[in-house]
């Protein structure tokens, strides 16, 4: 068994106020657990409006599944409008 975390830093351009911003989260996250049944968590920049912190966790029977899913993940992301992503990074446990 492994384990992949995906830390993501997401810029919100459009968003003006907290409500905005966990809108737009609440869509991505939503996404990403719909998509690839992964643990989805903002962990940073709750009080900040247009930054966001999020990690994703996926557990797989091997690296190789893994690397799939956190592509995906990075797909999902990049393919989402409202957010731009600052920074994708990946661990494997």
């Amino acid at each position: 068994m492994a384990v992949v975390v995906c830390a993501v830093e997401l810029f919100i351009p459009a968003a003006g106020s907290l409500k905005a911003k966990r809108q737009v989260l609440r869509s991505v996250i939503g996404r990403i657990r719909s998509r690839c049944g992964a643990s989805v968590a903002e962990i940073g920049h709750q009080d900040t409006w247009q930054r966001a912190a999020v990690e994703v966790a996926i557990v797989g029977s091997s690296r190789t599944v893994l690397a799939r899913q956190a592509d995906l993940v990075r797909r999902i992301l990049d393919d989402c409008g409202e957010a731009e992503v600052a920074g994708f990074t990946v661990d494997y446990l």
